[in-house]
Parts: structure tokens; C-alpha cells; sequence
């Protein structure tokens, strides 16, 4: 895949850059995985909102992702690849010998016809799944599970991958995408390989625009604010936060504050942090 960047015939075009969707096959999703998004615009059940700059953007489905791979032992070809609208990644849409079918998300190298398997014993293949039980240490792995027949949760956006380090104590060693160490359940399956789209993070929006069809609103700084309305407001001219670190619009520290729970019972698994 590659980025096409535009000449410069606006502003707006001077720095916009697009995914050339080379890998894309089939522009036609399969309609049995489609499912209707209601649009919140940030509220809660409530009618508040509770996130904001979220409204708009153009309508979308969102399509069912098999993300537990638990059709052992059925080899499902790749029937072509699709752009999904929901994630960075795109998705694979798979036949399986038994008639069914399936997306999943679609590794680096995969191409239409492949022949994709999961379980005990599959070869070590990207798009292939196995417990990371049958893995061998050193493998680079993408939609890993944290806890078994759960589905994969670690690892999921373009680009993204994690490493197997070591096996012991029916615990699995991983080196998260972020640097972290952590521990998981050689129970737990993982997919083999990086997950595709690796130019994603080098495309430029360009204008407010293409944000605007995201569904994402305008955000305003809190230092053009009045003081009522956010710490950082008030003043004349431009003024520094007057604080002694910067704040969200409701006082909280941002920027760098933790906000894990300092007795997670998740701790125990995580061996060297990133911070």
C-alpha cells in the first residue's frame, strides 16, 4: 500500500495525503455481516453528554468481525478485502469448506485465495490462529485474547503487532505494542502476523472536512475560553495556563495524569511497565 499526496491546488490540499487502497478487492460488503450504527452524538441514555466533539460524519454499518476464530480445523479461503469504515485496518472476508463465512482482520502479506485454518496444529502462517500454546517464541502476533474463548482484544489496528517472548508456568511472556511486558494464558489464541494497512499512520487529513465525515466536531482550546467555562480561560492576550499543570474542563489534571487504579488486580500480570 501506498500514500498519494495531492498538489497543491488549495489549501486545503496542500498537505491532505489518501491510502491508495491497493490491497482493497471488493468493494462490496458481505450484507449477512452488516449491522446498523445509531448515531449518540456523545450522549448518554440520559440525553447528557458524556464525550464530546462527537456528531455528524457520513452514515456507516458496522460489520461483524470474527475475532475469536473457533472454527478449528476448517480451512476458509480468502475471498477478497475489504475497506472497513469503523477501523484503521482493513478485513478479510473468508469461505469456509462447510459453506460458512466470515471477516476477519486482514495481516500484512494476505492476499485473495489464500487458504487460512486455525487450531491445533495449523502452520505458522499469517491470518492462521492457534493457542499460543503451539506458537513458537519469537513470533510476531496480532488479535491476541486475554482471556480464553473471549475473543482477541490486544493488537487490533493497522499496523499493529505484538511479540511472543517466552512460555513457561502455562504463561505466555508478550511484548505489547506499547513496550510492555505482560503476561497471558498460553490458553489464549493469537492471530499470526502484523495486522495490514501499514501506511495508515502517514496519511495527513488535509482540511477539517474529512473530519467532519469521521463524525468528529470541532474542538476549542480552553485558553480562548472565558475562566467560567475552563480552567485555562480568561486573561488578556495569550496567557500561559496559570496552574500549575494543565487541567481538563472540570479541573482534573491532564496531560500525563494516571488514571489506573493504583491496586488493579490485573497488576500481577505485567512485568515491566512502559513508564
Amino acid at each position: 500500500m501506498a500514500v498519494i499526496r495531492y498538489k497543491p491546488t488549495s489549501p486545503a490540499r496542500r498537505n491532505m495525503s489518501v491510502s491508495d487502497y491497493a490491497e482493497i478487492t471488493s468493494a462490496t460488503p458481505e450484507k449477512s455481516f452488516l449491522v446498523s450504527k445509531n448515531k449518540t452524538g456523545g450522549r448518554n441514555a440520559t440525553g447528557r453528554i458524556t464525550v464530546r466533539h462527537i456528531g455528524g460524519g457520513n452514515r456507516t454499518k458496522y460489520r461483524m468481525i470474527d475475532f475469536k476464530r473457533c472454527k478449528d480445523g476448517i480451512p476458509a479461503k480468502v475471498a477478497s478485502i475489504q475497506y472497513d469504515p469503523n477501523r484503521s485496518a482493513n478485513i478479510a472476508l473468508l469461505h469456509y469448506a462447510d459453506g460458512a463465512k466470515s471477516y476477519i482482520l486482514a495481516p500484512v502479506g494476505l492476499s485473495v485465495g489464500d487458504t487460512l485454518i486455525s487450531g491445533t496444529g495449523a502452520d505458522i502462517k499469517a491470518g492462521n490462529a492457534l493457542a499460543l500454546s503451539d506458537i513458537p517464541v519469537g513470533t510476531t502476533i496480532h488479535n491476541i485474547e486475554l482471556q480464553p474463548k473471549k475473543g482477541g482484544q490486544i493488537a487490533r489496528t493497522a499496523g499493529a503487532f505484538a511479540q511472543l517472548m517466552a512460555k513457561e508456568n502455562g504463561m505466555a511472556t508478550l511484548r505489547m505494542p506499547s513496550g510492555e511486558m505482560r503476561y497471558v494464558s498460553l490458553n489464549c489464541r493469537a492471530t499470526i502476523g502484523q495486522v495490514g494497512n501499514l501506511e495508515h499512520e502517514n496519511v495527513s487529513i488535509g482540511k477539517a472536512g474529512r473530519k467532519r465525515h469521521m463524525g468528529v466536531r470541532p474542538t476549542v482550546r480552553g485558553s480562548v475560553m472565558n475562566p467560567c467555562d475552563h480552567p485555562h480561560g480568561g486573561g488578556e492576550g495569550k496567557c500561559p495556563i496559570g496552574r500549575p499543570g494543565p487541567e481538563t474542563p472540570w479541573g482534573m489534571p491532564a496531560l500525563g495524569y494516571k488514571t489506573r487504579k493504583k491496586k488493579n488486580i490485573t497488576d500481577k500480570f505485567i512485568i515491566k511497565r512502559i513508564n
